[in-house]
């Protein structure tokens, strides 16, 4: 099978890797702005509210996270938002688009655990399912996990019994390399679809996502396994696919170029595209730990900023992790 379809069952197949609800943070495989900090969320609401406030959101619409894990930075969002305008939790409506089952039913657990009865939470399987006027539309780390294939010298990945082996590409994957100016590397599947089912649905909409990666063409692969905080490139001799299919994470870094595209094709124009760091000081991360402050001890703000610190650091989160914002 071509490696997208391999990487498709990895992730999302029978048993694969995401089909259950996965840890976060120290007990898990990897970390996410979400678990670094609550700031993070609260972040992202204080720049939806400013839309809320200058009319070009709505107050009657959605708030709609993509691929929400536990649903952590949905509530985190919420949480502030009631904090800036307790009226606008009665308003907005809310919804998770999450294809699994089993981590639909964690995300209503922890969403109960937050809120009880308050906040109800409506689950699309799919991009497609959202029909709305206006949706506010957020995801964090998510175009890394779209299944992609592999290309080298005019060559793809097809994996037979775990093993990697090299093909003539296909006609299609060429042209795209060609137009592109891609040797080697990876390229994404299912970009354009999803733009195209969220421009559908949803009759005005902002954006707004994170990953890590950059706006062009590398040249050169990104594909990794992570497991418990180590990072194995797919390529490495040590890593063995039998052992890590299913059990481990499996991600590249993002082309914000080709998400940008599919976009924009898909009828959206693209509003910022910055790192991680200029935007989360642009939605008011340094503001809220001010008012945190006023709030609370001295060692709790120690302990937050130190948090934050991890989001905006360059060294860390705050430069290789971007945002890109668009609307429609």
């Amino acid at each position: 099978m071509y490696f997208s379809e391999y990487m498709t069952e990895w992730l999302y197949g029978e048993d694969g890797y995401y089909k259950t609800f996965k840890a976060i943070g120290k007990s898990g495989d990897f970390y996410t702005a979400v678990s670094a900090s609550s700031f993070f969320g609260a972040s992202i609401a204080n720049y939806f509210n400013k839309l809320l406030k200058e009319g070009t959101a709505h107050r009657d619409g959605w708030l709609i996270e993509v691929g929400a894990h536990q649903g952590y930075l949905i509530c985190d969002m919420i949480q502030w938002l009631y904090t800036c305008d307790p009226a606008l939790v009665k308003t907005l409506k809310f919804g998770i688009v999450e294809r699994q089952p089993e981590v639909q039913k964690a995300q209503l657990a922890y969403i109960q655990e937050r809120f009880g009865d308050d906040i109800q939470i409506h689950h699309f399987n799919d991009i497609s399912e959202v029909e709305a006027q206006y949706a506010f539309v957020v995801a964090n780390e998510i175009f890394d996990a779209f299944p992609c294939e592999l290309l080298k010298d005019e060559k793809t990945v097809v994996v037979k019994n775990h093993e990697i082996l090299w093909e003539e590409a296909p006609a299609e994957l060429l042209n795209w390399a060609k137009i592109h100016h891609l040797k080697q590397g990876e390229v994404a599947v299912g970009y354009e679809a999803f733009a195209r089912e969220m421009a559908k649905g949803v009759g005005h909409c902002d954006f707004v996502t994170f990953d890590y990666g950059e706006k062009y063409v590398r040249n050169d692969f990104s594909i990794r396994v992570y497991k418990a905080h180590e990072t194995f490139p797919l390529f490495d001799e040590d890593l063995v696919l039998s052992e890590s299919y299913k059990k481990d994470d499996i991600t590249y870094d993002v082309n914000f170029g080709h998400v940008s595209e599919a976009f924009t094709d898909a009828g959206f124009e693209e509003l910022a595209y910055e790192t991680q760091a200029r935007a989360l000081v642009r939605f008011g991360i340094i503001d809220i730990l001010e008012q945190f402050s006023k709030q609370t001890t001295q060692e709790r703000y120690a302990r937050e900023a130190d948090k934050i610190k991890t989001l905006i650091s360059p060294t860390m989160m705050g430069d290789r992790f971007k945002l890109i914002h668009f609307r429609k």
